[in-house]
């Protein structure tokens, strides 16, 4: 067991006006399962690919006697054997011992001799798991892992990771952190704490004390004011007092000097009281992160069923990518589409924009090959909001994206607010902002794009774990109808009416 020592930390960016760390001190312990939470752009893989030593320039000290890794890590070649490509980065480490890693994940040793651009993203990320920890004695920092795998997947690589230790984690889906974590390290709005225990333990002991800061903080405001008061009145008495010694007439003035001295002191006592409480209201709240309600505003359609499809089997040109399809989406339903990778989810939802035109001005693309047999029906003049898997195509300002969208820049903006933007950030280009920050500015202009429908293509990926829930509240609230996939189950189970499970044997939606 050893330690790693972060001993006033700071980093900036080159070229950016504020500081991403300052003056960051913290002791972890190297055989931790630690999982790092915080809101989009708090700098947690920045925090990440500084202890991997991937980023340099930084104040301060990172002390430690073991060594780090990063993931995912780059392959100089994604054309070779998934074995070599790995090995021409980690060459320290030998195919038997990922085969055995991967033994451990649930996955064949034959992906090994696979080129490893043909994996699907699931098998990539376990064979880089595989071969970082397969490599002994290194402290790994993990980033996402989670992103786009399905649930299956998910639920192999968290047993697998609450087997390891040694580790930092960074994921937002909830009960994959439950699962596997022992710490908790969180990236605060004005401070960086660590505590033991998992997402769920550390969740409740922060709603406990912001609950405990803001009554605290409503009585101070009420103390405040009653001393403010209390200090007016009594320097209004020794004022008064102290007139009282000037004019003629039999006046004892050493007794009116005294008792006005008295009232000039009580004063000042209340005063200082007053200042304290003051103070003590500046180190209420400062971690209490802002989550604001959400509003959608969906149009409501005259017909009662939106979407049909009855026996649809989804094809890239002559290959078939999932089995006959058949649901039904009625006005108010919220219909999750869920399957293992590779059934095809995605192109369902491709399909359904094809029919209804909706195409790149909303991020939509749509492959030539995409076709189908079978019925689809669709309500007349359906209108659709999209939201996109993939964020790698933004670019331009948030200015630009609202106006692309029609949306009011005003409104845009104070929907960006209220899922953590930073005033700055809603300066920079959007191609600069981290993957959440994408996702949560397509998310904003899908809110503001008033829809008969609302089709979502895992709008969770690197949110962050306040948002998520912000946007569960706002569409149990709002009730639009909705197509969507996401592969976090604690969001699924809260959000979804109902489901499409998608299969090669066919897929049938259900309540």
């Amino acid at each position: 067991m050893s330690q790693i020592q972060l001993a006033h930390l700071g980093f900036c960016y080159e070229g950016s006006p504020d500081a991403v760390f300052e003056d960051v001190s913290v002791v972890l312990d190297s055989t931790w399962r630690l999982g790092l939470i915080g809101r989009n752009g708090r700098g947690k893989t920045t925090l990440l690919r500084l202890l991997a030593g991937e980023l340099t320039g930084h104040t301060g000290r990172i002390l430690s006697s073991v060594d780090f890794d990063y993931f995912p890590f780059s392959l100089a070649d994604t054309e070779l054997a998934a074995h070599e490509a790995v090995a021409s980065a980690r060459p320290q480490v030998e195919a038997w011992q990922i085969a055995r890693e991967l033994a451990a994940l649930g996955i064949s040793e034959d992906v090994l001799y696979v080129p490893y651009c043909y994996l699907s993203p699931g098998e990539q990320a376990k064979v880089q798991l595989a071969a970082l920890f397969a490599h002994e004695g290194r402290f790994l920092a993990i980033d996402e892992p989670t992103n786009h795998l399905d649930e299956v997947a998910r639920r192999q690589v968290s047993a697998y990771l609450s087997s390891k230790q040694g580790f930092i984690l960074v994921s937002h889906d909830r009960r994959f952190l439950d699962n596997c974590i022992d710490h908790v390290m969180s990236i605060n709005r004005t401070t960086i704490e660590v505590q033991s225990g998992n997402f769920s333990s550390w969740w409740e002991n922060s709603q406990r004390r912001e609950q405990f800061e803001r009554e605290r903080d409503a009585k101070l405001r009420k103390e405040v004011r009653r001393l403010a008061q209390a200090a007016s009145r009594t320097a209004s008495w020794s004022a008064s007092i102290e007139s009282s010694k000037i004019g003629s007439g039999p006046v004892d003035r050493g007794f009116v000097g005294h008792q006005s001295a008295k009232m000039a002191k009580r004063a000042k006592t209340v005063e200082r009281r007053r200042d304290v409480a003051l103070e003590e209201r500046t180190q209420l709240l400062r971690d209490a992160e802002e989550k604001d309600d959400l509003r959608i505003s969906p149009l409501r359609h005259h017909a009662e069923r939106l979407v049909g499809f009855d026996e649809v089997t989804v094809r890239y040109g002559c290959s078939q990518v999932s089995g006959p399809v058949t649901f039904e989406l009625l006005r108010g339903d919220r219909i999750a589409v869920r399957g293992a990778n590779g059934t095809g989810k995605t192109s369902v939802l491709l399909l359904l924009l094809q029919q209804l035109g909706v195409g790149c001005e909303q991020g939509a693309r749509i492959p030539p090959m995409l076709n189908a047999d079978g019925s689809i029906h669709t309500a007349s003049q359906l209108r659709v909001s999209y939201v996109s898997q993939q964020t790698g195509h933004l670019r331009g300002s948030l200015s630009e994206l609202a106006r692309a969208a029609g949306a009011e820049e005003s409104y845009y903006f104070a929907l960006l607010r209220k899922l953590g933007f930073e005033r700055a950030q809603l300066k920079c280009d959007v191609s600069e902002l981290s993957g959440g920050l994408r996702k949560k500015a397509l998310i904003a202009r899908s809110l503001c794009e008033q829809s008969h429908l609302y089709v979502w293509d895992e709008p969770l990926n690197y949110l962050d774990m306040p948002a998520r829930m912000q946007v569960e509240d706002l569409l149990i609230e709002g009730r639009p109808s909705m197509l969507f996939i996401e592969h976090d189950s604690a969001f699924r189970e809260r959000v979804a009416t109902k489901e499409l499970v998608i299969g090669s044997a066919g897929s049938r939606a259900c309540d």
